[in-house]
This record gives C-alpha cells, sequence and structure tokens, in this order.
C-alpha cells in the first residue's frame, strides 16, 4: 500500500476518535443542564403552595373571628331577652296575684249575697239544665231557636263563680218553661226554614208534629233543622193538607203521639210497604203466582160468559116447541127425535151419548180453574221455603244480632204464601160457583132425556 493512503487512513481515524470524545463529553452536559431546570421547577412551585396556604390561613382566620363576634351579639341579645321575659314574668305574677285577691274578694261578696239562696239557685241550675235538654228535642224550637241561646247563657251563668243571674233572667226562665207548656196545646202557624227553602209556612199541632203544604215534616235535634220526610205515611195527609187549608173549626189529622223528633209511631207507619211493594217482595215466585192468578180470573171471566149464555139458549129452547142446533138441549132433542121410533133402550143409549158429547163443551176450562186453586197455595209454600232459606244463609253470615232485620227477611218469604192463598180462594169460589152452573145445564139435559125417555116408554 502506498505511503500516501496509510497516511489518510491514520487522518482518518485519529478524526473518529476526537469526534467520540467530543460526543461523550457533550452528553453528561445537556443531562446537568436538564437536572437544573427541574429543581428550579420544584422550588417555584413550593414557594407558590407556601403562598397560598398562608392566603388560606388568613382568610379561616378572619372568617373564624367573624363567628366569634356573631355569637358573641346573639349570646348578648338572648341575656337581653332574657332579662325583658324575667321582668314580664315579675309583672305578671304580681298581676295574677293581685287577681287572685280579687277573685277572693268577690267571692266573698258572692257568697254573702246569696247567703241562704244557694239552694235556690240549685234547683234553678237544674231546672235549667232539664228545660235546655227538653227544648233540644221539642218541635217547639224551629218556632223559638232564640231561647236556646238564652238557656246556655243562663246555664254558664249560674255555674260561674263570680256571677249571679238577675231577677229579670230568672223571670225569663219561668217564662220559657210556661209557653212550652202553653204550645203543647196549641195548633200555630208560622214560617220556617223547610230544607233549603226558606220561609214556608209550618203548621205545628203541639208538641206532636209538623206538617207543611200536606206533607208531614221531620225535626231534627242534633242540627235544629226542619226537613220533609223521605216517604210520606199512606192515607194521613190529605189530613193534613185540610189542616193547614182551615182557619177555625175541627179539622180530622193524623198525628204521632211519640212525636215528631223520633216518633216510632210515625216511622213505622213510614216503614209500613205499600201493596205494590208487598207484592215485588215475592220476587220470581210472587210473580208466577200473579200471573198463574190472572190466567185463572180469565179462564174464569170467559167460562162464566160461556155459560151464561147456554143457560140463556137452554131456557129460551125450554120455552121453544121446536128443537134447535145452536144450544145443548137443542142438539140433544134433535137425537131423541131422530131415534125416536127406536126402542126405549136405544133410545136411552143415544141421548146418554148426545149428553155425553155435550159435556165436554159445558165443563171446558174449569178443571184449569181447579188446578190452579190447588197449585198456587203450593207454589207460594215454595216461595216462603226458598225465602227462609235466604233468611237463614244471611243468619249464618251475619248472625242474628238484629232481630228487625230477621224478622223483615221473614215477613218478606211469607208474602209468597199470602199471595198463593190470594189466588187460591177466589180461584177455589169460581170454580164452585162455574161448576154449579155447569151442572145446571147438565141437569137440565139429563131431565129432558129422562121426560123423553119416559114419555117413549109409555106408548
Amino acid at each position: 500500500m502506498s505511503p500516501f493512503i496509510l497516511n489518510a487512513i491514520h487522518k482518518a481515524a485519529r478524526a473518529a476518535t476526537a469526534a467520540l470524545l467530543l460526543a461523550g463529553l457533550a452528553g453528561p452536559a445537556q443531562a446537568q443542564d436538564k437536572d437544573s431546570l427541574s429543581m428550579q421547577q420544584l422550588l417555584s412551585e413550593v414557594r407558590q403552595g407556601r403562598t397560598r396556604d398562608a392566603q388560606d390561613n388568613a382568610r379561616r382566620e378572619a372568617e373564624f373571628k367573624a363567628d366569634a363576634a356573631r355569637q358573641d351579639a346573639l349570646i348578648n341579645d338572648a341575656e337581653r331577652q332574657i332579662a325583658a321575659l324575667e321582668a314580664r314574668s315579675a309583672q305578671l305574677e304580681t298581676t295574677f296575684n293581685a287577681n287572685e285577691i280579687k277573685v277572693e274578694e268577690a267571692r266573698r261578696r258572692r257568697d254573702e249575697r246569696l247567703g241562704a239562696l244557694k239552694e235556690l239557685f240549685g234547683h234553678l241550675t237544674g231546672a235549667a239544665g232539664d228545660l235546655r235538654a227538653r227544648f233540644s228535642g221539642s218541635i217547639t224550637t224551629s218556632q223559638y231557636p232564640d231561647r236556646q241561646a238564652f238557656l246556655e247563657q243562663l246555664i254558664a251563668k249560674m255555674n260561674d263563680d263570680t256571677d249571679l243571674p238577675t231577677v229579670e233572667e230568672i223571670e225569663q226562665l219561668w217564662f220559657e218553661l210556661h209557653r212550652e207548656m202553653t204550645e203543647s196545646g196549641r195548633v200555630v202557624k208560622y214560617p220556617a226554614q223547610v230544607g233549603t227553602q226558606s220561609g214556608r209556612e209550618i203548621v205545628r199541632i203541639g208538641l206532636f208534629n209538623l206538617v207543611s203544604d200536606g206533607e208531614y215534616l221531620a225535626y231534627d235535634s242534633d242540627t235544629r233543622s226542619v226537613s220533609v220526610l223521605a216517604r210520606q205515611p199512606d192515607g194521613y195527609t190529605g189530613g193534613a193538607e185540610d189542616l193547614q187549608a182551615t182557619t177555625a173549626g175541627f179539622t180530622p189529622v193524623g198525628i204521632d203521639p211519640t212525636g215528631a223528633a223520633g216518633g216510632s209511631y210515625l216511622k213505622a207507619l213510614i216503614d209500613t210497604p205499600t201493596l205494590v211493594e208487598r207484592w215485588h217482595q215475592g220476587r220470581t215466585v210472587g210473580y208466577l203466582i200473579t200471573l198463574v192468578g190472572i190466567l185463572g180470573l180469565a179462564v174464569a171471566a170467559w167460562r162464566f160468559a160461556a155459560l151464561s149464555a147456554l143457560t140463556g139458549k137452554v131456557k129460551r129452547q125450554q120455552a121453544s116447541n121446536s128443537a134447535g142446533d145452536d144450544n145443548p138441549l137443542g142438539r140433544v132433542l134433535l137425537a131423541g127425535e131422530a131415534h125416536a121410533n127406536d126402542d126405549v133402550e136405544t133410545l136411552e143409549l143415544k141421548l146418554g151419548e148426545a149428553i155425553i158429547k155435550e159435556r165436554p163443551a159445558i165443563m171446558r176450562g174449569l178443571p184449569l180453574i181447579k188446578i190452579i186453586a190447588m197449585v198456587a197455595p203450593l207454589m207460594g209454600l215454595l216461595g216462603t221455603v226458598t225465602g227462609m232459606i235466604i233468611v237463614f244463609q244471611a243468619i249464618t253470615i251475619y248472625g242474628a244480632g238484629d232481630p228487625k232485620a230477621m224478622a223483615g227477611g221473614i215477613s218478606s218469604a211469607l208474602v209468597t204464601t199470602v199471595l198463593g192463598l190470594v189466588v187460591a180462594i177466589p180461584m177455589l169460589l169460581l170454580h164452585t160457583l162455574l161448576y154449579g152452573r155447569a151442572r145446571t145445564i147438565l141437569h137440565v139435559l139429563e131431565e129432558q132425556t129422562a121426560g123423553l125417555v119416559a114419555e117413549r116408554a109409555g106408548r
């Protein structure tokens, strides 16, 4: 190799070695610069954190001082209120003691004024209480409503330890008692509020009943109000209407002696079902019995008209000399004439046959009436038994604690029996009547045929 090339190689190697050394020196220097920068940042952040903590501590200290000042103000305010209340309590205690002295003095003066009248005022208090209870349930209160307030005030005054009723109030108590006795025998008219209608004219019959426009009224002692009865007693409203229209004389009118305020007799009349309501209590079986009864009456009317017409035709035939085919007797006579030349036995048989042919038309419908008369009571018994079953089932579920409810159920169950008898009895009478008419016609036919046979046998 030439010296020139070797020299170049040595130069290149020295240059590469120098570059590597420079790179190794440059690397530690850069790392040192980066570490110095991180420490500066950390120091700065520590300084800033200390500054923020100092500011927070200062703010908290200021808030604490402000709270302490407010608490001191509240404590001072509470101490002032306590002092004021203590002063008020002392003042009220002084006033209470003074009032007790006044009350004792008033009681002493009251006892001195009463003297021997204590027993009398005790009786007056009892009489006023009894009169208040009586007035609360009396229908006269609807005419004199202000007396209740007077009695309440009087009783309150008489029960007071420091007050006494005046002579005028005692006289008023006597007057109210006397007026109640007087009003018990009077019939008067006066306007009052009935339900929502004000100024309606009411007729008060003593202490018994209130009526208006032909309607009986009810007085409620709890609300002290007057209202029309939800249901009027059947058959009695006419007298009430006549009483309100009359101005003098005597007028018959029904009254409840037990009174309008909870009168038991009037309530019993109101609760008494009408005939239509009784009929509806029979329910399905009752409706069927009614239907059967109507059918029986229709058949009876039809047969009554038919038998009456046949009876008239038979009588006209008896008065006629020629036989006609428009009536049973005429047809029997025509049968006799057709066999007039036969022997007696044949004639008798032919006439008997003719009567037998006429018998179904004459007796038509009567067996049905008889069956209805027999079946109607059985249907009524069926309705009663089913109704009693329902009643006993209700007793099993709800018990027998209410005798009225149980009696009402039994009464409803017996309605079907009544309906059955109501249908059966007329049907039996009608059957007897119609059967008698039919037997009369058949007797005429048998009598005429017997005459024909006797006449033929005598030839």
